[in-house]
């Protein structure tokens, strides 16, 4: 006969061993279920609606280093600062596109542009634009003239250009070019020009 005292001992291990591992199976169903809703909560913009417009976006071609005017129907908000935004967001989207002349990688998008009077534009670009861009003068060069010379040729009246990344101010893009200051739209166009 089995002492009493070990039955006891037994039955306390049994029962510790069988809510451990109750608990071990609630934990991995809470971990599995908050890693499936932790991968990308921000809110989706709404899709823009309504007529198209005709507007002029200056794309950059890596293979001869030129900028070149490109036509395009885009649907535009009424909004002057939105209509910003979805300007730079159709020449992201260009650039992300696998056949792009002037490839950025997946990811890279526009957080936002905000148009500070008088004639001042901010444009927020997310981590994934900076943090995978290519390095080189000419490759980061283009880009950054490319985005200014687009948004200040479409929206009138911007004289000055701050690019940041998540909303902060960073040194260079890539590590050449310089977004430590504000650019002057004057200067970029005389640039944009050389480049066509």
């Amino acid at each position: 006969m089995i002492p009493r005292h070990l039955v006891i001992a037994m039955s306390v291990l049994l029962a510790a061993v069988l809510a451990l591992t109750i608990y071990a199976l609630h934990m991995r169903k809470t971990a599995a279920a908050t890693t499936a809703t932790a991968t990308d909560t921000r809110p989706l913009a709404p899709p823009i609606a309504g007529p198209t417009e005709r507007v002029t976006l200056y794309v950059a071609h890596d293979d001869d280093g030129t900028l070149r005017a490109e036509s395009a129907r885009i649907p535009l908000p009424s909004g002057r600062q939105q209509r910003a935004e979805e300007l730079l967001r159709a020449l992201v989207s260009l650039y992300v596109d696998k056949s792009s002349p002037h490839l950025l990688s997946p990811g890279s998008e526009v957080r936002s542009v905000f148009l500070v009077d008088p004639g001042v534009a901010v444009i927020d670009l997310n981590s994934a634009f900076a943090d995978t861009h290519r390095s080189g003068v000419l490759v980061e060069e283009l880009t950054v003239t490319s985005l200014i010379h687009t948004i200040s040729t479409n929206t009138p009246g911007i004289l000055k250009v701050k690019i940041l990344v998540d909303g902060k101010d960073r040194v260079t893009l890539a590590g050449h070019a310089d977004l430590s200051s504000f650019y002057d739209v004057t200067a970029v166009n005389q640039l944009a020009t050389q480049l066509q």
